[in-house]
């Protein structure tokens, strides 16, 4: 494994803000760690509201200039983008396994991800249209002009520090908007050095904003009540969102919130096994679990339950666990301690009510902050693990007996994120299509997230779509002008 700090470069310990990478005014910083050691790998500064207020002046000073900016200048900044992280890729994924934990492999693929994201909207940028037409009356037209909202506030997660970032700028400045990000402590590296490839590129000073800090809640606070702020678009938990919509209210901002997920995955009896069992391997273990469409929880039908329990348990048990970085390895570790707690006290509570553990469900001793890939069974419905959502490598298995029993059972949450069904019957797809409340389904696949998809949940998974053409409409407003022609 090579020295980590092979990837770093001084300007990813300070704050991107306008044209200069700056120390916290107070001169502040916070450590970020390997989750696979717990070892120091950088410092970083540690904003406060002077600095998040910095950070939105020079976004608002940016915003008219960036707005009248040719789509198609923008678009090739975009592509530019996109180029500089597929060059650099190995690079970035290095980086996102050092501060994130995920294995190599898997950082590489978010970076493929995230890159699209920007490939996609630079596409999108030069196809905001408005339209002209006649009043159905007669006696005037309608003209109506879109128009980007205005500068806007990034709140983005640990567990895709590429990605998440990557889906919220690339439609802004598409639209025309300025942005200002504020990753989660956790994880700044990633957005720092995204910010630095932006900057060679070529995209103005102002436009692409950074502002990392442990005092989230201060920082963003005092965002949302300026009222140059137009714009909050925040992932993370369904907690911190209703927090985060409260705070919007006051300024009476557009928002798109990407909150917490309960995915069931639906095993029907006359589904493909092997096609299942890939695809919930992908839905549950895709990014350790620490992902917000995981599957949460499993549901088999009784016929094939046995089979698919014993297989996808041999598979789940054949997983490698160990750092990101080592060759060979399939699950990497979480995020942090409290992640690691978390999780081990839903598997205990679960045995505690009568579920049964075939695989894992116990920590290892050592450094690091690691959870062997679980497989539990005869769960019971009372357990807290089929309603808190896990974020980690465990997967609870619940047989069923009946399409209407198990619809029940999978909207019986406050969430409604993502969904997965693997059937052969065509009717029967549509049916759980049609009756599962959730924003996205994936129908006989387990990998559902696509930039040129809509993303985004129902119920108290979130407001609005991220990616596909109503990513960018997220970040536009309507001017409508009636035109006297008689």
């Amino acid at each position: 494994m090579s020295d980590p700090m092979n990837v770093l470069v001084p300007e990813h310990r300070r704050l991107r803000i306008g044209d200069a990478w700056r120390d916290a005014a107070s001169g502040a910083t916070f450590v970020v760690e390997d989750p696979a050691t717990g070892k120091t790998i950088a410092e970083v500064a540690d904003a406060d509201v002077v600095d998040g207020l910095a950070a939105l002046d020079v976004a608002s000073k940016a915003m008219a200039e960036w707005a009248a900016t040719p789509p198609r200048k923008r678009s090739e900044l975009l592509t530019a983008t996109y180029r500089a992280l597929t060059e650099r890729s190995e690079e970035v994924a290095r980086l996102i396994t050092l501060e994130m934990g995920k294995p190599l492999a898997e950082a590489r693929g978010e970076v493929a991800y995230g890159a699209e994201f920007f490939r996609w909207f630079a596409e999108e940028a030069v196809r905001v249209e408005g339209r002209y037409n006649t009043a159905p009356a007669g006696g005037y037209r309608i003209l109506t002009v879109p128009r980007p909202v205005g500068p806007c506030v990034f709140v983005t997660p640990w567990n895709f520090p590429l990605a998440m970032g990557a889906r919220k700028i690339a439609p802004a400045l598409a639209a025309g908007c300025t942005t200002i990000t504020k990753p989660a402590a956790q994880t700044p590296l990633t957005m720092l050095f995204l910010a630095r490839i932006m900057e060679e590129v070529g995209v103005p000073p102002g436009v692409v904003n950074v502002v990392t800090t442990k005092r989230a809640g201060e920082v963003v606070s005092a965002l949302l009540a300026d009222r140059r702020t137009r714009k909050l678009s925040f992932t993370g938990s369904t907690e911190v969102g209703r927090v985060l919509l409260r705070q919007a209210a006051d300024n009476v901002l557009r928002t798109s919130m990407e909150l917490g997920g309960n995915a069931a995955l639906i095993v029907c009896a006359d589904a493909d096994l092997d096609v299942a069992l890939d695809g919930a391997m992908v839905a549950k273990m895709r990014n350790i679990g620490e992902s917000c469409i995981a599957a949460n929880r499993i549901y088999v039908e009784e016929p094939v339950r046995e089979e698919f329990t014993a297989r996808f348990a041999k598979r789940m048990g054949a997983l490698s666990v160990g750092h990101g970085l080592d060759d060979g390895v399939d699950v990497g570790a979480l995020i942090d301690e409290a992640s690691v707690t978390k999780i081990d006290e839903l598997v205990a509570d679960a045995v505690n009510r009568g579920a049964r553990v075939l695989v894992g469900g116990e920590r290892p001793d050592g450094p690091g902050h690691f959870y062997p890939p679980t497989v539990l069974v005869d769960v019971p419905e009372d357990a807290r693990m089929l309603e808190a959502e896990i974020f980690g490598p465990v997967a609870p298995i619940i047989s069923f007996t009946s399409d209407d029993e198990v619809m029940a059972k999978a909207n019986d949450t406050e969430h409604g994120l993502a969904g997965y069904v693997f059937t052969r019957d065509l009717q029967r797809a549509l049916r759980f299509a049609e009756g599962l409340e959730t924003g996205m389904l994936g129908i006989n696949r387990g990998l559902i997230s696509d930039p040129s998809a809509p993303f985004g949940g129902v119920k108290q998974s979130g407001i609005g779509k991220e990616g596909s053409h109503e990513g960018i409409l997220e970040y536009l407003d309507v001017t409508y002008a009636a035109i006297d022609l008689p």
